[in-house]
């Protein structure tokens, strides 16, 4: 294992590069996993990283030990503590790191049965969440519009806790073109609908469309949806955070599908 202590160090400023900079990461086709949980989630549904970095204070770790053994043979380097706390994407530097190449979204078929479309997420947070939400709901494939935060930048590869592999995440994408063109129906969100969600058939061939957190969808993207919806609020909020509206739907087609015996 190579060990680095200097911040002179080219790999480490190309490290430094892939973390700092979103155009660097899809130049190069890259993402930068932090912590255990992603890099085993990673291993586990993609592969092997292409390498592997930890701080010399976490070599010790049985946990770390314990993963770096399922990465052999993936190039490793060590790094000082103080270098890795640069890389580190929180508080208490997790100790490990990888380098992968960004798994790239297989073509989305024609008879999808159910997918969500995003329109202008621009929060890291809130996308990573919705994504893990769409991954426990049992849904494939997600669509981003152009303008969309990043889907694997670090934030949201962390907020994501490895729902990204699990997931078909179609970025840059026409939502209005695609919402003329599938299938099935296509139901849209908003807080001034005057239907409830409950009330609305989310079974079968359905994409469930969420839009930007302050303006909610753009009035083209509604118009072309089969209905919009909402989420009911008796409390004194006008609205929920993108994610936790986002969760309630998957789930509400969820109870739907399991009540009407189809899983």
């Amino acid at each position: 294992m190579k060990k680095i202590t200097s911040a002179d160090n080219p790999r480490f400023k190309a490290l430094h590069k892939l973390l700092q900079s979103s155009r660097e990461r899809k130049q190069q086709g890259m993402s930068l996993l932090d912590g255990i949980h992603l890099v085993a989630a990673y291993r586990d549904h993609v592969g092997l990283p292409e390498q592997v970095v930890v701080s010399k204070s976490s070599c010790d770790d049985p946990e770390i030990q314990a993963l770096l053994e399922t990465l052999a043979p993936c190039a490793a380097l060590m790094l000082s503590d103080a270098l890795f706390r640069q890389l580190s994407t929180v508080e208490a530097p997790t100790g490990v790191l990888a380098v992968v190449k960004t798994p790239r979204p297989r073509a989305a078929p024609a008879d999808i049965e159910a997918c969500i479309m995003l329109e202008d997420i621009q929060d890291p947070g809130n996308l990573g969440s919705i994504l893990r939400s769409a991954a426990a709901a049992g849904i494939e494939h997600v669509f981003l519009s152009k303008h969309s935060v990043h889907s694997w930048s670090p934030r949201v590869l962390r907020a994501g806790m490895g729902a990204h592999f699990m997931l078909q995440i179609h970025e840059q994408c026409d939502l209005l073109e695609l919402a003329h063109t599938f299938k099935g129906r296509v139901i849209a969100t908003s807080h001034r609908a005057g239907k409830s969600v409950f009330d609305a058939d989310l079974s079968g061939e359905v994409a469930l469309v969420f839009g930007n957190e302050g303006g909610g969808i753009s009035q083209v993207l509604a118009n072309a949806a089969y209905e919009v919806v909402a989420i009911p609020m008796p409390g004194k909020v006008d609205s929920l955070n993108a994610a936790a509206a986002a969760a309630v739907c998957l789930f509400e087609r969820v109870r739907q599908l399991l009540v009407g015996g189809k899983r």
